[in-house]
């Protein structure tokens, strides 16, 4: 499920030959023989009262999950959505809240008046919880609810308006100081690249006051992630540097750029006429991805996009991290000693596996077994991975990666008889903790969908390997609704009334009104 401005993928056999050294895959191997892996207890978090719970609003690349095992993110309630004339918010069409769940109690944290939908997009060390709440303002151009960033703090929910005579806005990341980046609209004059159509920039807000970062010299300004935790007074992402329209890319020409206190760095390309900055460490080190200059295109697509590679960049110098042989990679996590996680292409551009980089060197972490591709999505300190293993269309097998390998199926490591397959996984905190999604066995995968329930796994140690916190597929306690309804019924023309925004890189990313990516993982 490759939900932002991404990738594709290639071939098994040729990996280990192209990825590492063989003494370095031998080394890798022998290691994987002696791991001993913990146990974990699976603790599913419900719903608020509809059939399923979600992932990342925001795409790859944000904390859902932090240190202390404090989750947010959103789920259905029992209600329709409020706004299904105009379109559906989730794929079911019920009404959906952001959610905050700690200590085995979910949360809702409802929305902004009237009563409309709304999802959590990151939290920090302190619990505080950024994302998106539709409002009761009609947009006048586009004719449906206005979205506005808002922060969750301290039980209250507060709205963080928008920039200039702009009508939509999104919190992106809040920081453990507080600080919370997010994009507003600017104007409803047109723009080819910005949000919804109309010139976009990206914001800082703190104590209540919101403060415009400005453009490279474009109209458009977007925010990367904040990974295991964006520095304070530091913001990375895509912005145009002119507002011409570049022939390689149909869409006026975006560089990676580093924000530091006022004032903002172009970071270059690696030759092609798009790049975005995902995230960067205290150590100064910036990840992202950039088209080259034999395929100078836009990046839109699966994984990065055809022919856009990773990049780390380090005192002045953008480093292309390279492929498996193919045409594509993407980086999306990086932690503070420098490594990063993310997945690359193979020759050929039909399968692809997890990478990890580390001090240059990139490590395939290969499969599980009997699947063809994987997509490494999560990073802690330890330099534990956690993602998914996929049939490159839809993710089957949650994994962990970990001491050298191999990559081992999470779900050889939950307490038997759950009634559950782990699909993916997309955080993993310092304490071991993984946020991850799950169905019940038998399942139809339709990941573009993002059906199922949003699982916590605790590695014994830290909590009780016991059934105590296991809910049976199908039923929730105080619930009535189904829990996993065939996703067969999910089609592009399901709802007529659904609105179809204009598609752009940034659309893709931030997967805005339901409207996903066609299907990969």
């Amino acid at each position: 499920m490759k939900s932002r401005i991404s990738i594709p993928i290639a071939a098994v056999t040729v990996c280990a030959a192209l990825a590492i050294p063989a003494g370095v895959a031998a080394q890798q191997h022998q290691q994987g023989q002696n791991n001993r892996h913990p146990q974990y207890q699976l603790i599913d978090l419900g719903t608020l009262g509809g059939p399923h719970s979600y992932g990342s609003v925001n795409g790859d690349g944000f904390s859902l999950l932090n240190n202390a095992g404090v989750v947010a993110s959103y789920a259905d309630t029992s209600l329709p959505d409020p706004n299904q004339a105009y379109f559906c918010y989730s794929p079911d069409c019920y009404q959906g809240h952001a959610f905050q769940w700690t200590e085995g109690v979910m949360t809702d944290l409802g929305a902004l008046p009237v009563d409309n939908n709304s999802a959590a997009g990151s939290i920090n060390a302190r619990g505080w919880i950024t994302g998106q709440s539709q409002s009761d303002q009609i947009d006048p151009v586009l004719g449906f609810p206005e979205f506005r960033g808002v922060l969750w703090k301290q039980g209250q929910i507060i709205n963080l308006g928008t920039l200039g005579t702009g009508t939509e806005s999104l919190g992106v990341y809040v920081d453990d100081a507080g600080e919370v980046v997010g994009f507003s609209t600017t104007s409803t004059a047109p723009d080819p690249l910005g949000f919804f159509g109309f010139p976009t920039h990206t914001f800082i807000w703190r104590n209540g006051q919101e403060s415009d970062i400005g453009t490279l010299g474009g109209a458009d300004t977007f925010p990367g992630a904040s990974c295991g935790g964006q520095p304070t007074g530091v913001v990375v992402g895509g912005s145009s540097i002119s507002t011409a329209i570049n022939p390689a890319t149909g869409l006026p020409t975006v560089d990676p750029f580093v924000w530091t206190r006022g004032s903002m760095t172009d970071l270059g390309t690696l030759g092609g006429a798009y790049g975005f900055a995902q995230c960067a460490n205290k150590r100064g080190q910036i990840i992202g991805h950039s088209s080259t200059a034999g395929n100078p295109g836009a990046c839109v697509g699966e994984g990065g996009g055809q022919g856009c590679h990773a990049f780390v960049w380090s005192d002045g110098v953008m480093t292309d991290l390279g492929t498996l042989g193919g045409d594509a990679a993407e980086a999306i996590w990086l932690n503070e000693a420098g490594d990063i996680v993310g997945s690359a292409d193979f020759a050929g551009g039909q399968l692809h596996d997890a990478v990890f980089w580390r001090h240059g060197v990139m490590y395939d972490l290969g499969t599980v077994p009997g699947d063809p591709c994987s997509r490494g999505r999560g990073l802690n300190a330890s330099g534990q991975v956690v993602g998914g293993s996929s049939d490159c269309h839809n993710f089957l097998h949650a994994f962990l990666w970990e001491k050298g390998g191999p990559m081992v199926d999470l779900n050889t490591l939950i307490q038997p008889g759950t009634g559950y397959q782990l699909t993916n996984a997309f955080n993993i905190n310092d304490r071991g903790e993984i946020l991850a999604k799950a169905a019940p066995l038998g399942f139809i995968p339709n990941d573009d969908a993002d059906l199922g329930h949003v699982v916590l796994l605790v590695p014994c140690g830290i909590g009780k390997c016991d059934d105590s916190q296991l809910q049976v597929p199908g039923t929730q306690p105080g619930r009535s609704a189904p829990f996993y309804p065939d996703p067969n019924w999910l089609t592009t023309d399901s709802h007529p009334g659904m609105f179809n925004p204009l598609r752009n890189p940034f659309e893709e990313r931030y997967r805005i009104l339901n409207q996903r990516p066609a299907p990969h993982d």
